[in-house]
């Protein structure tokens, strides 16, 4: 569980956003750096660290531009949120 006293809205946290929808990893650099992977062909996952919620909601709504619906956003505790999903695939 989050303990939502430590976080506020202009800190960072990594963060995992799922979409329905491919995209291809040239798009990181639009959605600020956040690393793009796909586990199911349909289904994009974005991970990294993000610089505070108002970066939060602006790649929530390139997302919403480009017509992809959300499935995730999940606030991640680990420094590194790519860490858990490589644990989990090996």
């Amino acid at each position: 569980m989050t303990d939502r006293k430590t976080l506020g809205q202009d800190q960072p946290a990594a963060y995992r956003i799922q979409v329905q929808g491919r995209l291809s990893q040239r798009w990181a650099d639009w959605f600020e750096g956040l690393a793009v992977t796909h586990r199911d062909p349909m289904v994009t996952t974005l991970t990294g660290v993000v610089t505070d919620q108002a970066a939060l909601l602006g790649i929530l709504q390139r997302l919403y531009t480009l017509g992809l619906p959300l499935l995730l956003v999940e606030r991640r505790p680990e420094a590194d949120p790519d860490a858990a999903d490589r644990h989990r695939s090996a």
